[in-house]
């Protein structure tokens, strides 16, 4: 397909809000995901520290 402008590669022959609303649906989902699994990693990493200093046998 050729554009002959920014605007036409934005509108997408009439389909851009589909396109580019997939596409920022996308990136959010992925920016979820990064962050979900950064926060459960840090999580788990307190958890493994607090137990590695809790005294013997309270583990």
């Amino acid at each position: 397909m050729v554009w002959n402008s920014w605007s036409d590669f934005v509108a997408m022959g009439g389909y851009g809000l589909y396109v580019w609303g997939s596409f920022g649906v996308t990136a959010a989902v992925l920016a979820a995901e990064i962050w979900s699994v950064r926060a459960r990693r840090r999580a788990l990493s307190q958890r493994v520290r607090d137990a590695a200093s809790a005294e013997p046998g309270e583990a």
